[in-house]
């Protein structure tokens, strides 16, 4: 887990041996899934032409995100590589189908959006899978989700949920990759654990401790880059 990182421009053209892959896919189907509604599929997408329309408007929706950045923060953003789309041997679709299960699903009426909460809890293990067996992803957020619908012919009924590249990397960063570039730091776990009710902090509990504890990044096997 503490190994797992956002891949974008490390991948190697290398093609996925079958066999690894529907392991990683099979990690993903075993996610929990409101009232085991199991609602994602996954699209399996290796076609150049098909890359190429998503990476169309992935570049679309890039240019209009670095606008909301201003002055040095804008800069900073336009260095950053934010997907792998080509550069992946293979990209993944994971979409949930809002009507499986039927109009009633246990667990489902009051939280209507834990089948979309589901479908990303199949994204993580899909991920802790792929590293697991030495493979990158990275998600790509930055697509309009009806370009998605669109190039992917989706059904009204369906949804995107996380467009991700996957693929054998020539290394892994020790850190996160926008930690490393000085975009963003983790927060201090015992900042974000309250006790009992929003924003109440007992400090007397001995878990304050335990946390403080944890906040420096863990330590993880290192991968040299050979381009270093």
């Amino acid at each position: 887990m503490f190994s797992r990182r956002d891949v974008r421009g490390q991948f190697l053209p290398d093609t996925i041996d079958p066999q690894i892959l529907a392991r990683v896919l099979s990690a993903a189907h075993h996610a929990p899934s409101v009232g085991l509604s199991q609602p994602w599929n996954f699209i399996v997408v290796r076609d150049a032409a098909v890359k190429a329309r998503v990476q169309a408007a992935f570049e679309q929706a890039h240019a209009a995100e670095a606008q909301q950045f201003e002055g040095e923060r804008r800069t900073a953003y336009c260095r950053l590589k934010l997907a792998g789309i080509v550069d992946a041997p293979l990209n993944l679709l994971i979409t949930c189908d809002r009507a499986r299960g039927g109009p009633v699903v246990l667990g489902k009426t009051r939280q209507p959006d834990t089948d979309i909460y589901s479908t990303v809890c199949a994204v993580q293990n899909l991920w802790l899978a792929a590293r697991a067996e030495e493979l990158g992803l990275g998600w790509v957020s930055i697509i309009e989700p009806e370009a998605l619908r669109d190039i992917f012919q989706l059904p009204d009924s369906v949804v995107p949920v996380a467009y991700v590249c996957l693929g054998q990397v020539r290394y892994f960063y020790d850190e996160p990759e926008l930690q490393a570039k000085g975009w963003a730091q983790r927060l201090a776990l015992d900042s974000l654990v309250f006790n009992e009710s929003w924003g109440k902090r007992d400090e007397s509990d001995p878990l304050r401790a335990a946390l403080g504890g944890l906040d420096a990044e863990p330590e993880v096997a290192k991968a040299s880059d050979p381009a270093q």
